[in-house]
């Protein structure tokens, strides 16, 4: 834990004071140790989310469940309360940062319906996040790209499945399991008591996604590699790879709770990070060393690319042609589709992979991406 004097050092040490002191006088039992915890746990998040900043005084000021109500209240008053008392510069500055990510939600605790005060301040943001979502990763500043990523880090992507042959006892199901049947019913002196059921077993298909690192994808590889840090921490089988003029595979390298280390961690892996492009040259070095090994059987491979491709046309369309027989669907993300139905492709990579692909979507922003993983799941 910081010691005092390290706690000093932080500048957001004596707001985070002044709301203890407005819990106490709001009635909760908020001690100096408390505060001190407080403090702590913030040197190892970001002060500057309202996110964090909530759950964080949440954890470690409240010691009551009947308090949560009283906390919720002191904490929009003192952080989203816009009455014009700005005696600390760092107030507005949150203000400011909760309007831009729009990423606060505080649970509403109250058996009655919320004050219309909250209902204008929390709705208003809401919005915001809404038509921040279907903004274009090109055409965001870097506070909103930052604010993207923080909603992005809560996107659940739902494991794809699969039915096997293999049957497994079940208390329904579309076919009678005889043995137990049977079983059970020489255990009753032949009386049969109950009929019993098998079901299919389920197992999780392999997700396989591969992001184009290049740099006609800069603009838009942060973006799809966080996407596929979220994907990897839903407990499915995932595998990410990287590629611009090689290969290269990032899923241990993402495999760390923090997204931004997460990134770091795969631009160091990746020495090509916004290189050249040899799309074709990088799945067949995949087929190879990867796909024919069965890393694709059954799965869903995921390419994310612009389809700007420097290598030869054949050797793409000859690994394109494997990997849609390898694997068990062919997905497409290309971000220039964005919302055009009648989107047709233009660049050489794109008309080469379009007879082999299954589905091609749109990566452009947070809501096309959100959209993927909603149909992701579903893929038959």
């Amino acid at each position: 834990m910081p010691t005092a004097p390290e706690l000093e050092r932080v500048p957001f040490t004596g707001l985070l004071v002044r709301f203890a002191g407005e819990l106490r006088a709001a009635g909760l039992a908020v001690g100096s140790g408390d505060v001190l915890v407080y403090c702590s746990a913030l040197t190892r998040l970001n002060p500057a989310d309202l996110v964090d900043l909530y759950w964080a005084g949440r954890t470690t000021l409240v010691n009551r469940h009947d308090d949560i109500t009283v906390y919720d209240q002191v904490f929009r008053r003192f952080f989203l309360a816009d009455d014009g008392e700005a005696g600390d510069p760092l107030t507005p500055m949150l203000r400011a940062s909760a309007e831009a990510q729009g990423a606060l939600a505080i649970p509403s605790t109250e058996p009655g319906e919320p004050e219309p005060e909250d209902e204008a301040i929390l709705g208003w943001m809401a919005s915001d996040v809404e038509a921040l979502k279907h903004k274009s990763f090109t055409a965001c500043t870097p506070g909103e790209l930052a604010a993207l990523r923080r909603i992005m880090a809560r996107i659940k992507l739902t494991p794809p499945r699969r039915r096997t042959r293999r049957a497994a006892p079940a208390r329904t199901g579309p076919r009678p399991d005889p043995r137990r049947t049977v079983r059970e019913a020489m255990r009753m002196h032949g009386e049969p008591a109950r009929l019993y059921w098998r079901r299919r077993k389920v197992r999780l298909r392999p997700l396989i996604l591969i992001l184009d690192i290049s740099g006609s994808m800069a603009d838009y590889s942060r973006s799809l590699l966080q996407f596929a840090h979220s994907a990897a921490r839903s407990g499915g089988r995932v595998e990410v790879f990287c590629f611009g003029t090689r290969l290269t595979r990032v899923t241990g390298a993402i495999d760390c709770r923090r997204p931004d280390e997460a990134l770091e961690r795969a631009a160091r892996a990746a020495f090509d990070w916004d290189g050249g492009t040899r799309i074709g040259d990088s799945l067949d070095v995949f087929i190879r060393d990867w796909g024919r090994r069965g890393l694709c059987r059954g799965g869903i491979v995921v390419i994310c690319s612009d389809g700007l491709d420097r290598g030869d046309p054949a050797v793409l369309a000859s690994a394109l042609e494997r990997l849609a027989r390898l694997s068990h669907r062919l997905v497409w993300v290309n971000p220039h589709k964005g919302d055009d139905p009648g989107f047709r492709p233009s660049t050489l990579g794109m008309m080469v992979a379009a007879p082999h692909i299954d589905l091609l979507v749109s990566g452009h922003d947070l809501a096309s991406l959100e959209r993927l993983a909603a149909l992701l799941p579903g893929v038959s």
